[in-house]
């Protein structure tokens, strides 16, 4: 088989991504930026630009990088190690939220989104050698430590970021050959660990029963004495928990098919909160409508498409699962945003990737498709 070269349709699917997003950003934090924060209109998207270019740099590092020479231990510990070390050291900086680092006017640093590509790597390189015995009791003990490990240090965090890597771990794992009986057995202790997240916090857990029981008519049939609604009350981060998808809601439907105009939607104005950040699909509806939606999901689309067939092309197992995982991750993520903002899923806050503000989601997200594009450039 000929050696693949750079895919350039992958390639310029990500600039013109990343390129929209900044436009788009622009149009949904110029007015947030005056009106909020007493800040220039280009306050923020001066920053995501900055954070861009770092980010093409990356990506242009680990494009050109030959992946194979990332099939060691230095390079699949050692990103777990620092994200760990990362994650510890964001506890004590941000003791409230435990999520941010401040690192001057650049921004927040968020320590949970390196968690994806740190365990992409770790993944790749723990399961490619080891995909005839990944059943072995040894063998699941070592992946299960690794992975728990890191999701429970990002739960601490942000129990949204931490569904992500667990998803791909479970792709991987399943593709690697897990068998249905340990698959489940691993599903069913993540959940019952979601649960225990979910209702450790009254906002979280205020936010799934807003989905599917807003009124609490089904859960005080049980719960008389009004338990669960007073303990959600109680939060001191609560509010009205249907407020932000019913105002993306608004913001979609008004955009109809072809939207209102660049520049011209209304709920951004101090309607629909972080407009320019886990909520913009709504801002993108609303101005751009149905086509420019439709357009944002068939980028992700061809992503996935592109990283399904690197996955099916390289021919070794390493670069296979690098290709997974990096394609699950990026395109998981994208669906569960559009579907949070769509109301077809509890709120959670979830970056769409690459359109989304925020340094550290593009800065992740471009090194993980520069690794991507790696498979592409160097297969063979």
């Amino acid at each position: 088989m000929a050696k693949l070269k750079t895919d350039w349709i992958l390639f310029l699917t990500i600039l013109a991504m990343v390129g929209f997003g900044l436009v788009m950003l622009y149009s949904a934090s110029s007015a947030l930026a005056e009106l909020r924060y007493n800040v220039p209109p280009y306050y923020f998207v001066v920053r995501q630009i900055a954070w861009a270019v770092a980010a093409f740099f990356i990506l242009m590092y680990f494009k050109r990088r030959d992946y194979h020479r990332l099939n060691t231990p230095a390079w699949a510990f050692s990103g777990l190690g620092i994200v760990l070390g990362m994650l510890v050291l964001v506890y004590f900086l941000d003791p409230r939220s435990h999520r941010w680092i401040q690192i001057g006017s650049l921004g927040k640093l968020e320590p949970s989104e390196f968690a994806k590509p740190a365990l992409i790597l770790f993944l790749a390189y723990f399961v490619s050698p080891r995909s005839q015995s990944i059943n072995d009791r040894s063998t699941l003990k070592q992946a299960l430590l690794a992975v728990a490990m890191l999701g429970f240090m990002v739960v601490v965090a942000d129990l949204g970021t931490a569904l992500v890597p667990v998803i791909t771990a479970i792709v991987v794992f399943w593709v690697a050959g897990l068998k249905r009986r340990h698959m489940f057995r691993l599903m069913g202790i993540g959940a019952l660990l979601a649960v225990a997240a979910i209702c450790s916090r009254g906002y979280r857990l205020g936010r799934v029963i807003s989905y599917f029981d807003p009124d609490y008519s089904l859960i005080e049939t049980v719960d008389t004495h009004h338990v669960i609604r007073n303990y959600v009350a109680s939060s001191t981060s609560i509010r009205d928990a249907s407020y932000q998808p019913r105002q993306s809601k608004i913001a979609v439907g008004t955009g109809g098919v072809l939207g209102v105009g660049l520049m011209e939607g209304k709920q951004k104005l101090m309607f629909l909160p972080d407009a320019h950040t886990d909520f913009i699909y709504a801002t993108i509806g609303e101005e751009l409508g149905l086509w420019g939606t439709t357009a944002v999901l068939a980028g992700f689309m061809v992503i996935l498409w592109r990283g399904a067939r690197l996955f099916v092309l390289a021919r070794d197992d390493f670069g296979k699962y690098l290709a997974l995982g990096v394609t699950v991750t990026i395109v998981v993520q994208a669906l569960i945003n559009m579907s949070v903002v769509l109301d077809m899923g509890p709120t959670k806050g979830f970056p769409l990737p690459m359109i989304s503000y925020g340094g550290s989601s593009l800065f992740s997200t471009l090194l993980c498709l520069g690794m991507l594009l790696s498979v592409s450039e160097h297969e063979g």
